[in-house]
């Protein structure tokens, strides 16, 4: 049985910035086999694109809802994403 692909958009805010939450998000991505990206944003959230199987995407979300040691993850929010090509790496822009 193969997988379903699909690609997501995450917004993870609380205690995120400062504690290394772009590094661990590329490490636990590289683990999954997703792909896209993640950045800080100027409101002191941090914004991903996840890409990939769907059973791996749900298993990212969950780990992102725990977050590093060190972060305090207060909401997170997602929404299906459309993309034209999908992402063949995971990198930290912005």
């Amino acid at each position: 049985m193969s997988d379903h692909y699909e690609a997501v958009r995450v917004r993870i805010s609380g205690r995120v910035q400062g504690v290394g939450f772009r590094m661990w998000t590329r490490d636990e991505a590289l683990r999954l086999g997703v792909t896209g990206w993640v950045r800080n944003e100027a409101d002191g959230s941090v914004s991903a694109l996840i890409a990939g199987a769907d059973s791996a995407i749900t298993t990212m979300i969950e780990r992102l809802r725990r977050g590093p040691a060190g972060a305090l993850v207060s909401s997170l929010q997602t929404e299906a994403a459309q993309l034209g090509n999908m992402p063949t790496d995971f990198r930290i822009t912005g």
